[in-house]
């Protein structure tokens, strides 16, 4: 059970880090676009799975769909995705220049690096609340005495600590990174 948790908080740190990864940051970074669906053939496909994106310059993303048909559609959804770029669909790619943030827009980005580790603590509280109920499930099922129990509580504690701990460092780190010209 306590495996399960810990692989719960995992996960949401993962999560939370590939958020971050997504994040405009004023410097081309093929994550900004590659999850923003398309699309294809009948059916919703992120983009990497049609296209390659690649770095040009520090400030530019080039991508290549595969099937070239495809261009005004990626085209198209990533203006809808209001990621504040704005795509030149060419013949063969589309290139995205990808501008420099303001003093502005940096102070925007840190209240988003919050709200995102805000989320991801508000998912650590729900994996400790669900392993809460089911060491309370066994307990009153006599599966675990009350030592066992309050053992087990413990540990998912420190868990949970170790989590939300990773939680604020690597917020503070991105804010940093935000704020940093």
């Amino acid at each position: 059970m306590l495996d399960q948790a810990q692989q719960q908080l995992d996960k949401a740190l993962h999560h939370l880090e590939s958020e971050f990864g997504k994040l405009q940051m004023g410097r081309a970074n093929p994550a900004i676009v590659e999850d923003i669906m398309i699309e294809q053939y009948g059916s919703m496909q992120p983009i990497k799975n049609s296209a390659s994106i690649g770095i040009l310059d520090p400030q530019t993303l080039s991508i290549s769909p595969w099937d070239k048909e495809l261009i005004g559609t990626m085209s198209k959804a990533i203006t809808a995705a209001n990621i504040w770029l704005n795509p030149q669909a060419g013949a063969e790619s589309i290139l995205i220049k990808v501008p420099q943030m303001t003093e502005e827009t940096r102070r925007d980005m840190t209240k988003v690096v919050k709200k995102y580790g805000e989320d991801a603590k508000v998912s650590v509280r729900n994996i400790r609340w669900d392993a809460h109920k089911q060491i309370s499930k066994q307990k009153s099922e006599k599966e675990i005495s009350e030592d066992e129990a309050k053992d087990l509580e413990v540990e998912l504690q420190k868990f949970v600590d170790s989590a939300n701990k990773k939680i604020d460092e690597a917020t503070k780190v991105k804010e940093a990174d935000v704020m940093k010209v």
